[in-house]
């Protein structure tokens, strides 16, 4: 089964769910078939399955014996107010979902929550505050019992803190994972990148790398720690980074725009790095592209380092050198928070800590040591 799978299982439920909050499919109204499902959403009936499934189990659908499966009467109209304490959320808002390191996080989270009797609710900004705030909206308006959220742009002041203020106010816990907004301080799952940043930058140093190349992201912490690791390990070696080889972006130029730029540093025959260290594998990936279209061997003329040990790390024949993120591990951890904050606020219990994870490097084939 590919890591993207059960991802697409919880993204194929809340589609689902949110057509008949919003009136979509409408209570009685049969739901799109099995075929024309798996059509819209290009997945496996597997899938379809599953989702249609757990849906049924939680009383949004039921299924008529040959005639196929229905959108459910509101439980407001036909439960009791025990059933009602029944229908348990947590909420999940990320800025990506089905692509990179997030299906993965989204498993962890996923697993363990439903073992516990909830189920998720997913929502995606796109790394866009104005769609942060939607999100935030959208959460406050359903019966979401906590909340797990990735900051978008987290280097920069966000004017939605009055929805997480909101959140405080009625007692609905959440975590931030990946970052957080020092604004608020709240509890946050985070890895230590500035260590991290460092860590890839000292491997090419200890290969004799001198002159290095670094590429990062910067509207959000994560790209800005993970530089400040590069530019700490490069003075700790007494190395100076030129100027015009420290690159950096925002989320909307990761195409084109950063592409084009690398490309004209690296086009200069006359002076090049000879090691790169990149925002993450993603980048890595698009950087290894440039190389290839330039003649430029990896490792044998330039050494590349990405961050995430993200699937893109083996996708490719060259098999990058990053720095692992826990994401399974991180979405379990997340889910474990939001599962003590919510019995701590039961039984007025002390709240769970943060956790911030120690970087460790996954050395492969996209570096080597220097030669003259």
């Amino acid at each position: 089964m590919s890591m993207a799978s059960p991802a697409k299982y919880v993204m194929v439920k809340e589609q689902i769910r949110e057509w008949i909050r919003t009136g979509k499919v409408k209570p009685g109204q049969k739901i799109y078939s099995e075929n024309e499902l798996i059509k819209m959403f290009r997945v496996s009936r597997h899938t379809i399955r599953q989702a249609v499934g757990d849906l049924v189990h939680e009383g949004l659908l039921y299924r008529e014996q040959g005639a196929g499966t229905f959108c459910a009467f509101p439980q407001e109209e036909r439960v009791s107010g025990e059933s009602q304490e029944a229908r348990r959320y947590i909420g999940v808002i990320t800025t990506y979902i089905s692509d990179y390191i997030f299906p993965t996080i989204i498993r962890g989270i996923e697993s363990y929550v439903t073992n516990k009797g909830y189920s998720l609710i997913l929502a995606c900004t796109y790394n866009n505050l104005s769609k942060e705030a939607q999100c935030l909206e959208s959460m406050l308006q359903r019966p979401i019992a906590g909340l797990i959220v990735e900051p978008t742009e987290s280097s920069t002041y966000n004017p939605n803190i009055r929805y997480y203020l909101e959140l405080e106010q009625r007692k609905i816990p959440y975590v931030m994972i990946n970052q957080y907004y020092p604004q608020l301080d709240p509890p946050h799952i985070i890895m230590d990148d500035k260590k991290g940043g460092w860590m890839a930058t000292h491997h090419l140093l200890e290969l004799g790398h001198r002159k290095l190349m670094g590429i990062f992201k910067t509207d959000d912490l994560q790209g800005v720690y993970r530089m400040q690791g590069f530019m700490d390990a490069c003075r700790e070696a007494g190395v100076s980074v030129k100027p015009e080889w420290l690159i950096t972006y925002r989320t909307e130029e990761l195409g084109e725009e950063v592409v084009r730029r690398v490309r004209a540093e690296l086009e200069r025959e006359e002076e090049r790095p000879t090691g790169i260290v990149c925002y993450n594998d993603q980048l890595a990936v698009k950087v290894l592209d440039v190389l290839r279209e330039l003649g430029i061997r990896v490792p044998e003329e330039m050494s590349l380092v990405g961050y995430d040990d993200s699937y893109l790390a083996e996708a490719t024949e060259i098999k990058l050198t990053t720095v692992e993120h826990p994401k399974t591990q991180m979405g379990l951890d997340a889910a474990k928070w939001v599962m003590r904050a919510i019995e701590r606020g039961k039984r007025d219990a002390e709240e769970p800590g943060s956790i911030v994870y120690e970087p460790k490097l996954v050395v492969r084939g996209s570096t080597r040591r220097v030669t003259d």
